[in-house]
């Protein structure tokens, strides 16, 4: 697996992974503003992708997995992450925020994501509290609902000028 900044080639990528998490985000892929969000972290060199192979032609790519990041210092976000469900639990997700991490979040600060509250359904199907909670990061205050209607909770992870405290 290789983790590399995402181009415009990945968009039907990206909007692949969102197809596979409709159920638990609400409608994305054919959503102007996920579209917008997604080409405006392409243009900045915000997303990162990863594949099972190095490019080697000017194609789209079955991606394992994608992130969408935000940095400003000393806040950073996790705005979208996703993995394919063909690759969950084979360490994508880590590698992908371990990669953004390195290269978009100075220290000191605090990373935050958003991701579904406790009483959501997706919460333990997709198994995304269990995975931040692992990589270190923190339950904080509740979020505004999702499109969906569904809970959202804030998860945030400290760093100092030594790094991250967790194990991304």
């Amino acid at each position: 697996m290789i983790i590399e900044v995402a181009d415009e080639r990945d968009f039907p990528g990206f909007l692949e992974l969102a197809g596979q998490v409709e159920e638990w985000f609400g409608p994305m892929v054919e959503e102007p503003g996920f579209h917008d969000a997604v080409r405006e972290h392409l243009r900045r060199g915000t997303a990162l992708v990863a594949v099972p192979a190095p490019r080697d032609d000017g194609a789209g790519r079955d991606l394992l997995g994608g992130v969408l990041f935000d940095a400003r210092p000393p806040a950073y976000h996790v705005d979208w992450i996703v993995v394919s469900r063909r690759a969950r639990t084979a360490g994508v997700g880590r590698a992908l925020l371990g990669e953004a991490l390195r290269r978009f979040a100075g220290a000191p600060g605090t990373v935050e994501v958003v991701t579904f509250g406790a009483d959501h359904p997706g919460a333990v199907a997709s198994g995304a509290r269990v995975f931040y909670e692992r990589l270190g990061f923190l339950p904080a205050e509740a979020a505004a609902p999702g499109p969906e209607g569904g809970s959202r909770q804030v998860y945030r992870l400290a760093r100092d000028g030594a790094g991250t405290h967790g194990t991304v």
